[in-house]
């Protein structure tokens, strides 16, 4: 991944910072949250704070328990790790989180291997996943476990239909397999269909979603599921060094994250199509509006003569951070510190850094 822009320190509040919705700073009222916390040792399953955000991240998804963990990357590893054992393959698609961002964590440390589909859109479908099915057979590794991702990240915030992703759910459930679901911005996905959480996910034998993403706590994501799976789950978090003590400072804010950010995400999603929109009027520049639709937008700029690295590298210079993910790609993602004013100061920049970049052609 072409990252122009890693970022050394925080962005100041000057700057009109796009690389991702995980550099929201927490709201005043995290903070207070955060700062009058009732804390207990978490590893003894005494921290209430803790315990009152993962019994409501259950309730809202419709699922018996749920565990805070410190990241989305560290719940789907859990995931993985509770589903399979080594030696079995995970159906996923090719861009997906799991298998390009994570480090190949479900090779090194869950043992098992990707067996990956590229999808149009990032969407998976029965027709897609079936094949990748392997047989019964001594000669084959085996399938242990399917995986989506909604939204999907690298396809640009695109949105599973449910129906799709629930045949995938009962087909594969009749395969004997369970299916995980990586819903690191579930919500951004609620939000934009007017279906609830519990709604989407309700056939998923697991789901991880962040709160430190769109929803925009400090610190944390929560893997949902039966008592049984989190019961298993708990014993991975702790074997992978996730078991916290007085961490209900960090769930507090969680608990704000949780209840009301969801409320705000439809600006999310309004600023990301009003940006994709005036990224289509710039020469130069590829973007289909109409398939933004929440805070993810990734465009092509190899029409403008420069690579997405460079590009990314002018808007720094004008204190517009964004990350270019391809030789000619860049991707934009909106979140509550970026108004609509900073969307419009992204706009004029790359449109002054295409202009220029024509008068010197």
């Amino acid at each position: 991944m072409y990252e122009a822009n890693s970022g050394n320190g925080q962005a100041g509040d000057a700057a009109v910072d796009l690389r991702s919705d995980t550099v929201t700073r927490p709201t005043a009222a995290m903070r207070r949250a955060m700062a009058e916390a009732e804390v207990g040792d978490d590893v003894y399953g005494e921290d209430p704070t803790v315990n009152r955000l993962q019994a409501r991240a259950a309730e809202i998804f419709g699922r018996e328990a749920a565990l805070f963990v410190p990241s989305g990357s560290m719940g789907n590893l859990i995931a993985i790790k509770t589903w399979t054992r080594p030696g079995l393959e995970v159906i996923c698609e090719q861009r997906a989180h799991v298998n390009q961002y994570e480090l190949a964590s479900m090779s090194a440390l869950a043992g098992c291997f990707p067996r990956p589909a590229f999808a149009e859109d990032g969407i998976l479908t029965w027709p897609l996943v079936e094949p990748l099915i392997r047989a019964k057979s001594p000669n084959y590794s085996q399938t242990g476990l399917v995986t989506l991702e909604n939204t999907h990240n690298m396809a640009g915030g695109t949105i599973y239909p449910t129906a799709v992703a629930e045949e995938i759910c009962d087909r594969a459930h009749a395969a004997g397999l369970p299916v995980h679901l990586d819903g690191a911005r579930i919500f951004n996905a609620s939000v934009a269909t007017g279906k609830s959480v519990k709604e989407l996910t309700r056939k998923f034998d697991s789901v991880m979603f962040c709160l430190s993403k769109g929803l925009g706590a400090p610190v944390g994501s929560m893997v949902v599921g039966s008592r049984e799976f989190i019961e298993k789950a708990y014993v991975h978090r702790k074997m992978l060094g996730g078991g916290m003590r007085q961490v209900g400072v960090l769930a507090a804010a969680g608990l704000i994250a949780l209840e009301e950010t969801p409320k705000t995400l439809h600006r999310d999603h309004e600023n990301a199509k009003f940006l994709a929109e005036g990224l289509a009027k710039i020469p130069g520049i590829s973007i289909d509006p109409k398939k933004v639709v929440t805070n993810i937008l990734i465009f092509d700029v190899r029409q403008t003569g420069r690579t997405g690295a460079q590009i990314s590298a002018e808007l720094k210079k004008r204190d517009i951070l964004a990350n270019a993910t391809d030789k000619f790609l860049i991707r934009m993602v909106t979140h509550y510190d970026v108004d609509r004013a900073k969307i419009e100061r992204a706009i004029a920049a790359l449109s002054e850094i295409c202009a220029t970049e024509r008068a010197h052609a």
